[in-house]
């Protein structure tokens, strides 16, 4: 087994000598650096960078870490997080009725493709709860009508703090959550169904084929208030052409959806995506 790792995410304004003053604390306390990459973003003159480096040998205990590092941090007004590679993530799957970016997450999660745990699929409809069964997950049905919405989400709220819940991904869940929610629970991904921001809200695919579009595409994202607005993780589009038919884009997209929410959803438990304003640093 590989030697665990820290990984530090961090964003500040950007000023001389940061890249040596991290990498001087890791340094310093006997770390080895195994990766590390860094970004400006001119507009806004935002350093960005995630380092990551060996526990082993290291001199700080990890839960000395964080203080430690908070003092170098505050001067640079930086936010920031600490992330330990053998520390895995526990992730809940919402999903309705479409079963295909569920079953693609699943068979990845049992191939050891994604570094996770997944104890708890969610849904407002039954229609999926064999395929937990299937890969003997906890299936959670919460009927949503809007007369319900807020005392449902609280019951979802409720199972996420009992399971110990770090991650949502909604795989094709076609609920939208109240912005209640996200401030409680705000770490949700969604997979969109066009190269954001196009074709936004209903039949996305016959209104690409009304348009004559030639390229389709699927969009993973983190979850905000705004409707189909939040920062953005991972993106990939296909060709499509005259002869497509509605059938044909519909499965298309489908492919693209699999691939890019697992994707996205990798990507994040790997801590390699830093959120800044509506914008996201995806160290790859």
């Amino acid at each position: 087994m590989a030697s665990p790792t820290a990984t530090l995410l961090i964003s500040c304004p950007d000023q001389q000598g940061l890249v040596a003053k991290i990498a001087n604390f890791i340094y310093a306390n006997g770390g080895n650096v195994v990766h590390a990459d860094q970004h400006r973003d001119e507009p806004s003159e935002l350093f960005l960078s995630r380092i990551e480096w060996q526990l082993d040998g290291f001199n700080l205990k990890r839960d000395l870490i964080g203080a430690a590092f908070d003092s170098i941090a505050k001067p640079l007004e930086a936010t920031w997080q600490l992330h330990f590679s053998d520390e895995v993530p526990r992730v809940a799957l919402w999903v309705s009725k479409q079963n295909h970016c569920l079953l693609d997450l699943l068979w990845r999660y049992q191939a050891g493709e994604i570094a996770a745990e997944i104890p708890l699929i969610i849904s407002n409809h039954e229609t999926l709860r064999s395929i937990a069964e299937q890969f003997n997950i906890a299936f959670y049905h919460i009927p949503i009508t809007k007369a319900t919405k807020a005392e449902q989400e609280a019951k979802q709220l409720a199972l996420l703090k009992e399971h110990s819940i770090d991650l949502v991904v909604l795989a094709k869940y076609m609920q939208i959550l109240s912005p209640d929610f996200i401030e409680q629970f705000p770490r949700v991904i969604n997979i969109h169904h066009s190269f954001l921001p196009a074709f936004v809200g209903a039949n996305p695919y016959h209104r690409a084929y009304d348009r004559g579009v030639k390229i389709i595409g699927a969009t993973g994202h983190y979850v905000t208030s705004d409707l189909d607005a939040g920062p953005i993780i991972e993106q990939d589009v296909v060709h499509v052409s005259h002869r497509d038919q509605v059938s044909d884009l519909i499965r298309k997209g489908k492919d693209l959806e699999r691939v890019v929410l697992a994707r996205a959803v990798r990507l994040h438990l790997q801590n390699r995506v830093l959120v800044y304003g509506n914008r996201t640093v995806v160290f790859a």
